[in-house]
């Protein structure tokens, strides 16, 4: 399930931003707001559902 503060990624091939990972915003009328942030960069975009997975933002992290 896709909720404001799920880590997701674009899945969409014909998209400029496939396989990029962010952070949902915002979720209304079938349309999901991401926010990529990337070093000295933010951007908001706007997405359908079909277009994103989650992903599981803690996963690669090792224990400490």
């Amino acid at each position: 399930m896709i909720l404001p503060g799920s880590a997701v990624r674009v899945i969409n091939p014909n998209d400029t931003y496939y396989q990029f990972q962010g952070q949902v915003q915002r979720v209304t009328d079938g349309k999901v707001a991401v926010l990529f942030e990337g070093g000295n960069w933010d951007k908001l975009v706007t997405f359908r559902f079909s277009e994103l997975e989650t992903v599981d933002a803690t996963a690669g992290r090792g224990k400490k």
